[in-house]
This record gives C-alpha cells, structure tokens and sequence, in this order.
C-alpha cells in the first residue's frame, strides 16, 4: 500500500460469504493501517484471524455517538491512519459509517475507498434484468403499513428495483409487492449469495410467493430482491392498446401481443408483459 499524503480512512469491502473473494488491496490495507474501526469486533477479528492480519479493532457502528467518530478522525488527524469495515460487504452500503465519512472533510482527512463485494452489485449482475439503470432502495421498512406505503409510491418505477431482505420478513415483503405491484411483474431472489447454499430464483410474484411459502428452506439467510421495472402504459399510444384488445378478443394474448408489434413497429414482449400487468 502506497504511503498516503494525508490522514486517510479507508473504506474497505469484505467478503459477503465466501471469503476468498477478499481483495489483495484490502488484505494490504488492513495489514498497514494503524488501527480498524469495525461494525462488530468479534465477527472482523475471525476475518482478520483467517487472513493473518493483526492489526488492533476498535467498535464503529450505527449506534456509535458523533462524539466517538471525532475521537476516531482526531486519531487519524494525528497520524494514524483507519481502515472501516462492515459485518460484510462494502461499509455504508445499507451498512454503517455515513456520519464518520460526512464529518471527514471537517478534519481534513481523505477518505479512500479499496472496492470489493457487494451484494446489491453481486445479485444485479446475475438477475438478467436491466442493470443500466436501477434504483436501490436496501431495506424497507419494518411495519407492514409503512413498508406496503413505500411499495406502492415505487409502482411505477421504470427501473429495475433492488432491495435488501432479512429471512423473517421475506415471506411478508414478497406478499405486499405482489399486492402492489401486481402478480405477474417479474422478480429474481438472490439467497446466500457467494455462500454454500446459494440460490438464485427467477418467476412471478405470484410463483415467488408460491415458492417461498412451499420451502423453508428458501426462507433462510440473507435476501437481495430485485424487481423488474414497471412496463409503462406510455410506451404505447392508443392505437398500439386498441389494435392489442381487438387481436386479444380472438387470439391468446402472446398471438395478440406479436401481431400488435408488428403492426406498429414496438416491441412484442413488452406489449405482452404490459398486457399482464394490465389483468393483473
């Protein structure tokens, strides 16, 4: 690790499961920083064990008071340099240290990010859903009401949607998208990602609900939901809907929605996927 010009905190992503998929950089950086500010000390220090790394811990996390970041950036302030780390993955994504990291510039100290795994990034990259534009919205709410709230004011969202889930509410997060999404939008549910009993499952609300509630097994660790974009009624004009209801009155929908398309010159599935939407 190159000797930095200024006092530096690095954020540094550790492995989500798997722990091979540490990087050479964090190891080096862990090993040369003076002290690690850790979301639970006892879970970094069987991380550091594995990899041979003996620097000192400290606990930072999201129950840490403002007075005890100052104490931390004063200590790199005066030389010595801080590596932050979450239970898993990249810190301050749904993980703690956003207050450390805004109060920084106040102390003049860098702050250097060393990337690795993430789990939003990990499940996008595997759901075959469009991944050039998405929106992140972590963990919603605990309450239904709230939750159920939330969902709904993201109905319409056109990009693919992307949500961290705990096992026990995944039953009840599942339940209230298919309430306002409508059955029929497509969802992939990364379980365990990375981890020994991985799972990656693609269908409807409807058949996720169906598979979740079937499964216990599919209830367990650690969830990242992704939801496909809303298909929004203004990709068509009128003309595109009235040409698919006629069709749609003697033809299977699929028969319908390929016609249509031809006829104007869109897209076949999303008039279909539109059309499900629509019934649901």
């Amino acid at each position: 690790m190159t000797q930095a010009l200024k006092p530096t905190l690095y954020i540094v992503a550790t492995p989500i499961g798997n722990l091979n998929d540490i990087t050479l950089r964090a190891i080096d950086t862990l090993k040369q920083v003076e002290f690690i500010a850790a979301e639970d000390t006892r879970h970094t220090r069987r991380l550091l064990s594995q990899f041979e790394i003996e620097t000192s811990v400290i606990s930072f996390h999201d129950y840490s008071s403002e007075e005890s970041a100052r104490k931390l950036l004063e200590r790199i302030v005066n030389g010595e340099n801080c590596a932050l780390v979450s239970d898993a993955g990249t810190p301050l994504i749904s993980d703690p240290g956003y207050r450390l990291v805004s109060l920084a510039p106040e102390y003049g100290v860098t702050v250097s990010p060393i990337p690795g795994a993430c789990a939003l990034i990990a499940g996008l990259s595997a759901a075959g859903l469009p991944s050039d534009r998405f929106c992140f919205e972590g963990f919603l709410p605990a309450k239904p009401l709230q939750r159920q709230k939330r969902l709904a004011s993201l109905a319409g969202e056109e990009r693919t949607l992307v949500f961290y889930e705990a096992p026990h509410r995944i039953e009840a997060l599942l339940a209230d998208m298919k309430m306002e999404f409508g059955e029929q939008r497509e969802v992939v549910l990364g379980r365990e990602l990375t981890k020994t009993f991985e799972t990656i499952t693609r269908g409807t609300l409807a058949e996720l609900v169906d598979f979740t509630a079937a499964d216990a097994n599919q209830r367990r660790g650690e969830f990242v939901v992704m939801v496909a974009g809303e298909q929004a009624v203004k990709l068509f004009d009128d003309k595109v809907k009235e040409t698919f209801a006629l069709l749609n009155e003697e033809l299977p929908p699929k028969k319908a929605a390929k016609i249509a398309a031809q006829i104007h010159g869109v897209n076949a599935k999303d008039i279909y996927q539109w059309s499900l939407t629509k019934n649901s």
